[in-house]
């Protein structure tokens, strides 16, 4: 929990719920996996205890979660001043170990603090689906110790049946709900989930980002269900834009997507194009599109700030290279990492990409920066 975050498209982290498991191969350098181990290991938070366990040396998931205190749940409503918040950053709210009751707790101080912006986002997107729709017509209720928030009730179809009980506007328009999707793969399972869910705002965090994802031709695949029916999906394929492609269409589509590379020791690097089909889509779409970072690794044709644009590298050393930029046909070019050089690596198609480090690489997309947020609209 934190009133700050450097998370970049966020201002603050709440987490209301610790713990998670691993699910799909974007989930291996899991950040939130390893700051977990440092709490527990410190012990200040009592409530992470068991979250984590070493296994050769690394720290991963043990698959229990826990609450928080209340202290921690009703923190938001002591934060006065309007910001994002970005829910459970160290955990999965919608895992399938998280009670209903559970979630109910987190989305009532939601509905208790319209001036905020709540961020939710999950790899569990069928189960948010679930929640989201199937709750609806029933009365869910929490009860805090706090007088004020007594008799709270979530879901407003029953309102009327219980005495003294508010009935927010539902899906709750101060909540965005988003999905991650690493590679087409996870894509395809969990936007078409998302699409079908009540929300305020849809987004999507491609981070990090394995491989390029087409997210004008979602896949719903045989297990989509009832999906497949809805007119707009073309049947023969079963496919689906999920950015919506025309204002007009009924299928509401994403308002925006984060696109990011990896960071830490163990980082992937993310192939330079993959960044640039989802902001080409966004662009053509109108849609919200936001680069996070390049992560560890910059490919050749990128700025490296404070030196500009990298256009090749000479070998230092076996399995390092110094990056030459800038430079004229009347100048030679001038070299970054000279001395030692930084170890690199190839994709699939020959693309270089060179391991710099996060700060390093910066955030810039072929020389801009890509902060957009969806324009927001009133929920109808």
């Amino acid at each position: 929990m934190a009133d700050k975050s450097a998370i970049e498209w966020t201002d603050a982290t709440w987490n209301p719920v610790v713990g998670c498991s691993i699910v799909s191969p974007g989930c291996t350098n899991c950040y939130a996996m390893k700051m977990a181990g440092r709490i527990e290991a410190m012990g200040g938070a009592k409530h992470y205890a068991g979250t984590t366990k070493k296994v050769n040396g690394n720290t991963i998931w043990t698959g229990k979660l826990a609450l928080a205190p209340e202290k921690t749940l009703l923190q938001p409503l002591t934060w006065r001043a309007p910001r994002r918040i970005f829910v459970n950053s160290m955990g999965d709210l919608f895992h399938e170990d998280v009670p209903d009751e559970w979630i109910d707790r987190v989305f009532a101080i939601m509905a208790l603090a319209p001036q905020h912006t709540f961020q939710v986002l999950t790899k569990r997107a069928t189960r948010m689906r679930e929640y989201l729709t199937e709750g609806i017509g029933r009365i869910r209720a929490w009860t805090p110790s706090d007088a004020q928030f007594r008799a709270w009730c979530l879901m407003p179809s029953l309102a009327e049946e219980a005495a003294g009980c508010p009935a927010p506007a539902w899906p709750l328009p101060n909540v965005w709900l988003g999905v991650s999707a690493e590679r087409q793969q996870e894509a395809d399972e969990r936007v078409s989930s998302l699409l079908f869910t009540p929300a305020a705002i849809r987004f999507v965090s491609a981070e990090p980002l394995l491989s390029e994802i087409n997210f004008r031709r979602i896949s719903l695949g045989t297990s989509a269900g009832t999906f497949i029916d809805h007119p707009e999906v073309r049947e023969a394929e079963f496919t689906i834009d999920a950015l919506g492609g025309a204002p007009r269409s009924s299928i509401p589509g994403l308002d925006m997507i984060i696109a990011g590379g990896e960071s830490g020791p163990k980082a992937r690097p993310m192939h330079p194009n993959a960044p640039r089909r989802i902001r080409d889509d966004c662009t053509a779409t109108g849609k919200a599109f936001f680069f996070k970072q390049w992560g560890e690794y910059l490919p050749v044709g990128q700025n490296l700030p404070g030196h500009g644009k990298v256009h090749g590298a000479t070998a230092v050393k076996p399995g390092r290279m110094k990056l030459h930029y800038g430079g004229t046909p009347q100048q030679a070019p001038r070299h970054a990492f000279a001395d030692g050089g930084v170890e690199f690596a190839s994709t699939s198609d020959g693309h270089l990409t060179f391991r710099v480090g996060k700060k390093a690489a910066g955030r810039l997309l072929d020389g801009i920066e890509h902060k957009a947020f969806p324009n927001l609209q009133p929920v109808e």
